[in-house]
């Protein structure tokens, strides 16, 4: 075997190994509670609060409040994914929208929804 074959070799095996071994499942449970009000994962200073989701059928909604750093107060809803995973349901690809129709976008934040308490977690860097 020549010497430049063994990187590759190395490689290759490397990847090999690496599809072979299962993925490290995610500690949902690990996950902190979510508190009712905590800091929006867009920034800005802008808090959310009201967040009681519930999971309905293959979702999981909850109205809430959008308070800007000056105090402005807006309601929104936010709908996402439901699927279960360790005994409860993951909620996932959060998309909201504002209650009076002017403003929509998604959300990054992850809830996970197991015996009545909520766990959250947004993706890092959020």
């Amino acid at each position: 075997m020549r010497l430049l074959e063994m990187p590759l070799l190395a490689a290759a095996a490397s990847a090999i190994l690496a599809l072979a071994l299962p993925a490290q499942a995610e500690d949902y449970a690990g996950w902190a509670p979510l508190p009712e009000r905590f800091p929006s994962t867009g920034g800005g200073g802008w808090m959310i609060g009201e967040y009681r989701p519930q999971v309905i059928h293959d979702r999981c909604v909850t109205a809430f409040t959008a308070t800007s750093p000056d105090g402005e107060v807006f309601r929104n809803i936010v709908v996402f994914r439901a699927t279960p995973a360790e005994g409860g349901m993951l909620c996932h690809d959060g998309h909201w929208a504002a209650a009076d129709g002017s403003a929509s976008g998604t959300t990054p934040l992850q809830l996970f929804i197991r015996d009545g308490v909520v766990r959250g977690l947004a993706p890092p860097g959020e």
